[in-house]
């Protein structure tokens, strides 16, 4: 492994100064004030980008329909629909070999997760209508968008929700913690999409029994996405945790489960559309149940897939902790923190 130091430092006795040679240190006011300059710009720009998704979700309030929400039926039908992928959320949480992860931090990670799908929405959006203003909008392209646009901008900001908070304590001490996380974040935008979509389909309806017509059908739909979204990405959370601990390769393992998040994303958006109806058509069963077997087959083989990544870490955790002496509880640093 090549020394990381400058020639000076790695050359030179231990106890010569080498301030502002070939290390620095803050000493000087002018050093603190560059410390506390840095600092509160980046803490300024984490505030910054929770305001701009704090606005995003208030106008979705006021403007897009979103408050509907706070009627008792739709807001019923919204948390009905988050009961799977919390379900597969809780799973991998459970399955966390390591410390268990604390209650402010899975929380705040999914409030980020809600508070960060208003970015992807608003991206989305956009694109999506400037391509259907220009006619562009056809089968061929919309596949692009799915793994161009949609995939690629929701993991990113899901993973986000990761990296803003949880990522940056010390409580995030595993390779495994990241799916943890990441399936948090997920949680969290399935949530408020799920709540996009029921409201969205039940806006207007005042008539009770139409309203319960109506809802119950959309939160079935949209129980059955959720999970995906945990799903996906849980993967990218899981290398970014990798990352954490391998940082001479970060940017990289990064990259890696955003690829993996946005294929699995994309590919199911790209199916889901298609699939289902020609399944439908060829055989005579119900659209809805041949929706059914296909979230199923999906999501349970890339859920399986997931599985069996956590299930390699919790025994390789097992095999560290049962084979190292008991004098040297260093070497489980990464795992135990």
């Amino acid at each position: 492994m090549s020394d990381s130091r400058d020639p000076v430092e790695a050359r030179a006795d231990s106890g010569r100064d080498l301030y502002e040679v070939s290390t620095w240190e803050p000493r000087s006011l002018l050093d603190s004030l560059s410390v506390f300059v840095y600092s509160a710009g980046v803490s300024g720009l984490r505030l910054l980008v929770v305001v701009l998704a704090l606005a995003i979700l208030a106008s979705q309030f006021v403007l897009g329909g979103l408050g509907a929400v706070t009627d008792p039926i739709v807001g019923t039908f919204t948390l009905l629909s988050a009961v799977p992928a919390l379900g597969l959320a809780a799973y991998v949480w459970y399955a966390d070999v390591t410390s268990s992860e604390p209650l402010e931090l899975l929380v705040g990670t999914f409030a980020l997760g809600v508070l960060f799908a208003g970015f992807a929405g608003v991206v989305n959006t956009v694109v999506s209508v400037s391509l259907e203003s220009l006619g562009l909008m056809f089968w061929g392209t919309q596949i692009l968008y799915f793994f161009l646009v949609v995939g690629p901008v929701e993991e990113t900001v899901k993973l986000l929700a990761v990296r803003l908070y949880a990522y940056r304590t010390s409580k995030f001490d595993a390779v495994v913690d990241g799916a943890v996380y990441g399936a948090m974040a997920g949680l969290g935008f399935a949530t408020i999409e799920n709540a996009i979509y029921i409201a969205g389909q039940t806006q207007g309806i005042a008539d009770t029994f139409n309203l319960v017509l109506a809802g119950s059908g959309i939160t079935a739909v949209r129980a059955l996405a959720g999970p995906g979204h945990v799903i996906y990405s849980a993967f990218a959370g899981y290398y970014l945790g990798l990352a954490k601990f391998n940082p001479d390769r970060a940017g990289p393992i990064v990259v890696k489960g955003l690829i993996i998040a946005t294929v699995v994303h994309a590919l199911y958006n790209t199916l889901s559309g298609y699939l289902p109806g020609v399944v439908a058509d060829i055989t005579g069963i119900p659209w809805f149940v041949a929706f059914f077997g296909f979230i199923l087959v999906y999501d349970g083989v890339f859920g399986l897939l997931l599985i069996r990544k956590i299930s390699r870490y919790r025994r390789a955790y097992r095999e560290a902790t049962d084979e190292a002496p008991d004098d040297e509880p260093a070497e489980l640093t990464e795992f135990d923190g």
